[in-house]
């Protein structure tokens, strides 16, 4: 195995072992998409119905590939804080001093975050035929490969925030302050053809609303046209994502290189 992908694997496993630890992330990073998804569905199911999606399409269907991306999210905020309180507890200066590169470091870390995100998003998407999706083998490979690319995007851009916050409450404060309404504004939470005209331009800028796209198309693998009128074909949406993802951790690589004092 190459030096390289030996360091990155063990801070990897590093990230595992001490999730393994704190089952409570668990709990927090599941249940509380859950609960927005069941509340929120069925108290906009009634009276929601989006712009372009099948009239049999309720609202609690339409907000399921946005609730596992908000898993995705929320692991990425609990994983990547863990890199504030590595440099509060002196375990990051101790690895910086090692003969390892700063890209390497990244990448053992984005590596485990985004490892934890897809073990939880699978978790959550065992419950897809409650929301009146029919997943073939096909369609699981596929949202399995989305929800590790739209992880390894979320987990850097975390990263990249993390290496220059000092504390765990400004981490927090930065991060909500910029996932969240990209999450929103992806598709998640209301449909693009429906968004007022300065809204959809946003919308349209926004890299996580081609991943959306992406996810929700492979989801729906089994029933073509069932997820509705998407903004690109499949292929081109996971390409945009794909790009996404590595112009992420390659500004967190780079954030990580330029920080001189941690």
């Amino acid at each position: 195995m190459p030096e390289f992908l030996l360091q990155a694997s063990t801070l990897w496993t590093r990230e595992i072992a001490r999730f393994v630890r704190q089952r409570s992330r668990l709990v927090g990073a599941i249940l509380q998409p859950l609960v927005f998804w069941a509340l929120l569905g069925a108290g906009l199911g009634a009276s929601f119905r989006p712009a372009g999606m099948p009239s049999s399409v309720g609202y609690a269907q339409y907000f399921y590939p946005g609730v596992i991306v908000l898993v995705l999210l929320f692991t990425a905020i609990f994983a990547t804080i863990a890199t504030v309180e590595d440099r509060r507890e002196g375990f990051l200066q101790g690895v910086l001093v090692a003969p390892v590169s700063r890209t390497t470091i990244v990448l053992g870390q984005a590596m485990g975050a985004t490892t934890l995100a897809l073990m939880q998003g699978l978790v959550f998407l065992i419950l897809a035929p409650l929301a009146g999706i029919h997943l073939s083998i096909g369609a699981i490979l596929l949202t399995a490969a989305m929800m590790t690319i739209i992880a390894f995007a979320l987990t850097s851009i975390g990263l990249t925030i993390a290496w220059r916050i000092e504390s765990t409450q400004g981490f927090h404060a930065i991060m909500n302050l910029i996932l969240i309404p990209i999450w929103m504004l992806s598709g998640a939470f209301f449909p693009i053809t429906g968004a007022p005209g300065w809204l959809r331009w946003t919308m349209e800028l926004n890299p996580l609303t081609y991943a959306m796209a992406a996810l929700r198309d492979s989801l729906y693998l089994a029933e073509p046209g069932s997820a509705g009128a998407s903004i690109l074909p499949l292929g081109l949406s996971a390409l945009i994502a794909i790009v996404f993802a590595a112009a992420m951790f390659t500004l967190a690589s780079r954030t990580a290189s330029r920080v001189r004092t941690v």
